[in-house]
């Protein structure tokens, strides 16, 4: 292998490693602290509230205690959740997957999520499976209703009704998620980098950094992660002032806050907000046509991401294993690139020709490196060698490949997919054995195997230095993918096997291909 093409590796090893960098598990916190400061932030973002439980005096509302907290549990074939009527908002809300593992969206220390005034008591009117109801009346004159109406999947709907008497104020209605969006325990360390508050706009979304953005410009709010969403999607945007951002720094989960506008003029105003609980599947959201598929992050090289992500699902209807439906796809894409990866063996071939001579230049006029630099660009010339021929044309497939590793990093539809033998799930680590605290994780190993044995195979140069380079290169690669999903190193064990193959017959008929150059 030529200086170039060890210029190609060690680029793309440098772009992995910073992506996952920049991914990289913050320092562990103590998140009871974190959601407590933030909800102390939140409080502070609804000063003006005069309505918060802290702030009436006993004579002014009903005794609360009359009125006992009670949790009522709702389940389906997609969900269980717990809701509360202490602010008449969500306790739990665990996401069924298809191994029989729950996912529950809402931290305990966050909980409740989606309420109104949570310290205070609200009456449950009814209750069933698919509407519940609560009601709280003060004796100031102002009543709120919160009725939620629930459906079997993962979109759901909450109103939410205000009256009052004569010229009472109304309360400022606020929904809050957060802080945080839950996820499973082998995502936790990453999942404080990786939840964002977003919010979608004319075109597309985009995360909410300022402190607020206006609600009338907005579709919907969302707080995301890697594989989970919570959006809430107003019936009618300009019932609704601002979108919140509460965020104790970087370091920190984040909460999303839909301000309602506030009622003035009328004695009765309703509220109603659609809000979907769920996973990022890709091609589900898309069936809402609100934009919500966009969350699913398919990196730099988004529109190549999609294409990719097309295919992959083509060939897991004709295989039903994603694991073979990604050695298919990194096969076609292999064959795709296939005139790029030809020229660049030639360019290594006609490198690995003029190689001795070099070498022989190279002594011959160390001292004088004007001349060497002639001689050298001499031989290229004379001989139709393009240094840059084995290094350019792999450059160009780093979209195609970025893509994909992208696309593979982010897709839900690979959680709890297995491949074969002890690949059980290709959003994981293949963990294929334990020790200890220590897991032995295959198929990196396998991976970094293969890429040592095709740098042996494609080695063109001498230099003690640079053969190092190359043999600390599937070191390097082994430890960096060593906690990746199982999908990813596949597919980049399956790149491998497919190129070495290409080399190997390659290298074999070594004269036809330098003939053609």
């Amino acid at each position: 292998m030529q200086k170039n093409s060890i210029l190609f590796i060690t680029l793309s090893a440098f772009i992995v490693f910073i992506w996952y960098f920049f991914f990289a598990p913050p320092p562990e916190q103590s998140y009871q602290q974190t959601a407590q400061s933030q909800n102390t932030a939140a409080v502070s973002e609804s000063r003006g509230n005069k309505f918060e439980s802290a702030d009436l005096n006993e004579s002014d509302i009903d005794n609360i205690h009359d009125v006992k907290e009670e949790h009522i549990n709702i389940e389906t074939e997609q969900y269980k959740a717990v809701l509360t009527n202490k602010g008449a908002g969500v306790l739990s809300w665990s996401i069924k997957e298809k191994n029989g593992q729950c996912v529950d969206l809402v931290f305990p220390e966050s909980a409740p999520v989606m309420a109104n005034f949570p310290s205070l008591t609200y009456k449950i009117v009814s209750k069933s499976d698919e509407k519940i109801v609560f009601e709280y009346i003060s004796k100031e004159g102002w009543k709120i209703t919160k009725t939620y109406n629930l459906s079997d999947l993962y979109m759901h709907n909450l109103n939410i009704s205000i009256e009052r008497k004569g010229k009472t104020p109304f309360p400022q209605i606020e929904l809050k998620w957060g802080p945080g969006l839950g996820t499973d325990s082998k995502e936790l360390k990453e999942n404080v980098s990786l939840t964002r508050a977003l919010v979608y706009t004319a075109v597309k979304p985009k995360k909410l950094k300022d402190n607020f953005e206006p609600a009338s410009l907005c579709k919907w709010a969302a707080v995301d992660n890697r594989y989970f969403l919570a959006a809430f999607i107003p019936e009618n945007s300009t019932d609704f002032d601002k979108i919140l951002l509460s965020r104790l720094d970087k370091k920190h989960p984040c909460s999303v806050i839909l301000k309602a506008v506030e009622a003035k003029d009328v004695n009765k105003k309703d509220y109603s907000v659609n809000f979907y609980l769920g996973p990022k599947n890709y091609k589900y959201l898309k069936t809402y046509d609100l934009g919500l598929e966009k969350t699913v992050d398919f990196g730099f090289f988004g529109f190549l991401g999609k294409i990719v992500f097309s295919v992959l699902a083509f060939f897991y209807k004709l295989t039903h294993n994603y694991g073979w439906a990604i050695i298919m796809l990194t096969t076609i894409i292999q064959i795709l690139v296939l005139p790029l990866t030809l020229k660049s063996f030639k360019s290594s071939a006609a490198m690995k020709r003029v190689q001795p001579v070099i070498k022989d230049i190279q002594t011959k006029y160390k001292d004088n490196p004007q001349r060497l630099k002639a001689e050298m660009l001499n031989i290229y010339q004379s001989q139709k060698v393009n240094p840059l021929g084995g290094c350019l044309p792999m450059l160009l497939q780093l979209p195609i490949f970025w893509a994909f590793f992208t696309m593979l990093r982010n897709a839900y539809e690979l959680r709890n997919e297995g491949w074969i033998l002890w690949v059980k799930d290709l959003s994981a680590a293949d963990q294929f054995m334990q020790f200890g605290s220590f897991n032995l994780n295959l198929l990196p190993l396998i991976m970094g195997i293969g890429m040592f044995f095709q740098q042996r195979m494609t080695t063109v140069t001498s230099d003690p230095t640079q053969r190092k380079i190359m043999y600390i290169m599937p070191v390097i690669f082994t430890f960096m993918f060593w906690s990746f999903p199982s999908g990813l190193v596949l597919y980049w064990l399956t790149n491998s096997l497919i190129s070495m193959i290409e080399q190997y017959f390659i290298i074999k008929k070594d004269v036809l291909i330098i003939k053609h150059i």
